[in-house]
């Protein structure tokens, strides 16, 4: 397979997978400020530094509200990460490989970038962002499963996933991150009672919500959580499950050894971290530690299937 195929297959599969993941943190979000009282405030400026645009953000406005970043998140085709900007990237990798990907899969992810592009001022109206969100969340989950059901599981197939869990981890980690950071510490007040509302929305920005009931049955806690998001090896958006099939994927392609070691090297620390024992800035650290792992992981990707010197 041509380099070139293989990194336009690895990162189609990464830009879908981001923009399914946006549309579920805008829409959690917003039903969070609704759940929330007044007197507590958490506001829009955490979806901008989940997914790390802060900077970019604030070089074109003054203040997070949450008509700007909604634009932003969704509408704004110099923001990379943008539901039409990863849709239109995913597009453009999709449409270079045509020959590739089942026609269907084509077909879906055009007709998902059209309907982004046309559509994509419901978001920031409250009364139509579900119907708008729901819809790019259930489109992607479409093509992923017409990729799964009519393309050939060979190699291009492969790099398909790596992506797409690659990205699934990173966003994973984030949302653990900033969104437990952004959390009211617990207290006597009666604030405390709505702390539990908080972590729920991180289990459902990653549709974890109902899995992490069944599995623990347990009224909501932060280590219970944490848990639960990093290590629960049978929950497809785990850290640990994103990687073990990042290295599943890799280990069917030639030349992969270099690459198991920079993922076993992080599955390692995982496993021996214990996260949901740490305190709030041990945890930002070992986040940190596990970003800089999928980071290492790419680029030995990179290097040894996409780009050499």
């Amino acid at each position: 397979m041509l380099s070139r195929v293989a990194n336009n297959l690895c990162w189609m599969g990464r830009y879908l997978e981001r923009a399914e993941n946006t549309a579920r943190l805008i829409n959690v979000n917003s039903n969070l400020l609704l759940d929330l009282p007044k007197s507590i405030v958490l506001g829009w400026e955490p979806i901008v530094d989940i997914l790390s645009f802060r900077e970019l953000y604030y070089a074109k406005h003054k203040e997070a509200t949450e008509r700007g970043v909604i634009t932003f998140m969704v509408a704004d085709k110099n923001n990379a990460g943008s539901i039409v900007g990863s849709l239109s990237a995913a597009r453009e990798n999709a449409r270079t490989i045509r020959e590739i990907i089942p026609r269907e899969a084509w077909e879906q992810i055009n007709e998902l970038y059209l309907f982004a592009i046309d559509n994509c001022q419901k978001a920031v109206a409250r009364r139509s962002r579900y119907e708008f969100l729901s819809k790019i969340i259930e489109s992607n989950q479409m093509i992923t499963g017409i990729l799964a059901g009519t393309m050939t599981h060979d190699e291009g197939y492969e790099f398909l996933r790596v992506g797409r869990n690659i990205e699934r981890a990173d966003m994973t980690t984030r949302i653990i991150d900033v969104r437990s950071a952004s959390l009211l510490q617990e207290t006597e007040t009666e604030q405390s009672a709505f702390e539990n509302l908080q972590w729920m929305s991180v289990l459902k920005s990653l549709t974890a919500y109902q899995m992490y009931r069944r599995e623990m049955r347990l009224r909501i806690r932060r280590p219970d959580v944490l848990k639960f998001l990093l290590l629960e090896d049978r929950f497809p958006r785990s850290l640990l499950h994103t990687v073990q099939q990042a290295e599943q994927c890799v280990r069917t392609l030639p030349n992969h050894e270099g690459i198991v070691v920079h993922i076993k090297a992080l599955e390692s620390k995982l496993l021996a971290a214990n996260p949901q024992t740490l305190i709030q800035e041990k945890l930002h650290e070992f986040i940190d530690e596990m970003q800089l792992g999928l980071i290492s992981i790419f680029d030995a990707i990179n290097a040894t299937y996409f780009y050499h010197e």
